[in-house]
């Protein structure tokens, strides 16, 4: 029987909301308490920073489902829209604004948008990209050896292969890169003041502007040059449109594949059994791939709405409440994954969600995993005594972001 579980009839002394974001036991696990709310209250109301109620949703089914739901809405405009972090009226409009183009958009105008996209981030294009990565890869490893010990992995390789990559894509000049890193930090910490946010999203959105200007006057042999010319055939974006999908190819595309790197390297250099089987056999760097990208899900909830009332899970959401959908949980459901609290780089994880599900299921996510795989493969099998200078339990994990990751991977050889 299906409960009337609203946000605001659970809200009391008895019943009252999570705290949202929920904090990490270990730095690489999900909240801990994830489990318990699969097992026991699968879709729950959480308190966001900013005071407002949403509802969590933990169970990988119900996650799924909800991703193909017609009644949930990633509107980004809306006043109920679930945000995991305290932000400024200024910074709401910001994110109205990026979710113009595709992330914000319902299945009426998000197809006709992603399928004028989609054929620069399909597998073929990925693989095309495969020189430039290697090539990318090995360059920034030979500057890594050659410079002092100990090096920071960041620095020497999770922020230079994203960064060389995009740039390519986009046919940005790759001497731009330091402010694509510098927005991505600044858009994506909670612990960076609203003002230096909001300062360096001016500077990223008068950047960009340039950009799509210049290439609307002379497209270039690139992804935002051939968007531009489709889009004279059949206008679906605007000026503003464009320059809100590049913020959001630059920053998201950029960040999420770092953190991962970041992230699979630390954990990689913790466990010598998983490291030796991708050296020891290049086919396993993709399926080791499918599973660290379940594993770390560093994109954790999905803000949604939903616009009629829906019964899932014995609760019924009604219209107007805000969703949060969690990856990170989802991904760690034994339901889907057999003993999902484990690493098995063996294990068929490519049903994995941690590039999402439905219409909205990332649109990089070929080229991410080209570039992840490359880099293990690359790293271990070139620097095989490569290890970490400490304990991994003493890296600065990125607690306070949005995407999540590490700060430094200190290592030596």
């Amino acid at each position: 029987m299906t409960q009337d579980m609203t946000p605001v009839a659970l809200a009391g002394p008895e019943h009252e909301p999570f705290g949202f974001p929920m904090q990490r036991d270990c730095p690489f696990h999900p909240p801990a308490r994830y489990e318990t709310l699969r097992a026991e209250r699968p879709i729950v109301p959480v308190r966001v920073p900013d005071g407002q109620v949403a509802w969590l949703v933990t169970r990988y089914a119900d996650v799924r489902a909800l991703l193909t739901d017609p009644r949930v809405s990633s509107d980004r405009t809306h006043p109920n829209l679930p945000l995991t972090e305290s932000v400024t009226p200024q910074t709401r409009r910001n994110i109205a604004e990026v979710g113009r183009s595709l992330i914000g958009l319902d299945r009426a105008e998000h197809g006709p948008q992603r399928r004028m996209l989609i054929t620069e981030f399909t597998l073929r294009r990925a693989q095309e990209l495969r020189p430039h990565i290697q090539q990318t890869v090995d360059r920034a490893i030979d500057a890594m050896l050659a410079g002092p010990q100990p090096a920071d992995l960041v620095d020497a390789l999770a922020v230079p292969v994203p960064s060389a990559t995009v740039t390519k894509l986009l046919g940005m000049p790759y001497e731009d890169r330091e402010l694509i890193e510098r927005a991505a930090n600044a858009q994506l910490r909670q612990s960076v003041p609203a003002q230096e946010r909001q300062e360096t999203s001016a500077e990223l959105h008068a950047y960009v502007d340039r950009l799509i200007s210049a290439k609307e006057a002379n497209p270039t042999d690139d992804v935002l040059g051939r968007l531009i010319r489709r889009n004279r055939q059949t206008p679906l974006f605007d000026h503003e449109m464009l320059v809100g999908l590049t913020m959001l190819l630059l920053v998201a595309g950029f960040e999420t594949t770092a953190s991962m790197i970041a992230l699979g390297s630390a954990w990689l250099l913790s466990n010598e059994r998983e490291r030796a089987a991708i050296v020891a056999d290049p086919a396993a760097a993709g399926p080791a791939v499918e599973e660290l990208l379940r594993y770390f899900s560093v994109v954790d909830a999905l803000p949604r709405i939903a616009t009629d009332d829906i019964e899932i899970g014995g609760v019924r959401i009604r219209a107007g409440d805000g969703i949060l959908i969690s990856f990170a949980s989802a991904n760690w459901d034994d339901a889907a994954f057999a003993d999902a609290a484990t690493v098995d780089i063996g294990r068929n994880a490519r049903h994995h969600v941690a590039f999402g599900y439905g219409i909205h299921q990332c649109i990089g996510q070929n080229l991410a995993r080209e570039e992840l795989q490359i880099v293990f493969r690359t790293l271990f099998t070139r620097v095989p005594t490569l290890r970490l200078v400490g304990d991994v339990a003493g890296l600065p994990f990125k607690n306070d972001s949005n995407i999540y990751g590490v700060d430094r991977v200190p290592v030596t050889w």
